[in-house]
């Protein structure tokens, strides 16, 4: 029985480790990353790893993603989980995280958020560095690439508090309530979906609810209607949430 996050994802790898499990599209930038089951657990592993060994945090702790859909954002939000830490997401008024990611341009926001590590990452195509660092950060694409592709932590339980903030939920209620998603939005075991962020910018719905039900995602920003039909044909697409 699935009751935590970890547990929801290592299922979806077993399955088929080499089919895609999270593909990336942004229309604004021309970007397309292909994540298999493999490729994304090895991203992160190497979250988990930069949490526990480099950034020093331990069970319990929570971590302030202050980040867009992505497939890094969803990179960083089951790193923190597989490393029995707390994801705070951001939907709150600031206060302590122990640590915190974001993007460049919304640093004037996470400067509200008081922590002692700051992550930026530019969500560029490939995985590139930023070339300028907002003061006071760290690139999380050059450090997490400084860590082991395994993880070994201590198993999460499910009683262990999975998202932080007004949010606020264990990870069997997270598992809970993603299932519970899942079957309002329609997807099932096996399923293909694609998912315009702007109608769905949560991740417990562009994320949870497709990883639990057994999906796999199409993410799509800024979304060019005009190549809705021919893409959903290429990526054997079963469930729109456009």
């Amino acid at each position: 029985m699935t009751n935590t996050i970890p547990q929801a994802f290592a299922a979806a790898v077993r399955r088929d480790s080499a089919a895609p499990l999270l593909t990336w599209y942004d229309d604004a930038t021309g970007d397309r990353t292909e994540l298999s089951g493999a490729t994304l657990d090895n991203w992160v592993s190497k979250t988990a790893n930069l949490l526990i060994d480099g950034v020093g945090l331990g069970h319990g702790d929570t971590v302030a993603l202050l980040l867009p859909p992505h497939w890094q954002t969803a990179a960083l939000l089951l790193g923190v989980s597989a490393a029995g830490l707390a994801a705070d997401l951001g939907a709150d008024t600031p206060h302590w995280v122990e640590a915190l990611f974001t993007t460049p341009d919304r640093v004037e926001t996470a400067a509200a958020w008081s922590t002692t590590d700051r992550y930026a990452t530019g969500l560029l195509p490939l995985a590139m560095p930023l070339r300028t660092l907002p003061e006071g950060y760290a690139d999380y694409v050059t450090e997490v690439r400084n860590h082991g592709d395994h993880y070994r932590g201590a198993p999460v339980n499910s009683a262990d508090l999975a998202l932080a903030g007004p949010y606020e939920m264990s990870h069997a209620e997270a598992v809970e309530t993603a299932t519970a998603r899942a079957a309002e939005l329609g997807i099932g075991a096996g399923d293909r979906v694609l998912i315009d962020t702007a109608v769905h910018p949560d991740a417990a719905d562009w994320l949870l609810a497709p990883l639990v039900a057994g999906a796999s995602v199409v993410l799509c920003a800024n979304l060019d209607r005009a190549k809705l039909e021919a893409r959903s044909t290429t990526e054997k697409v079963s469930v729109t949430l456009a």
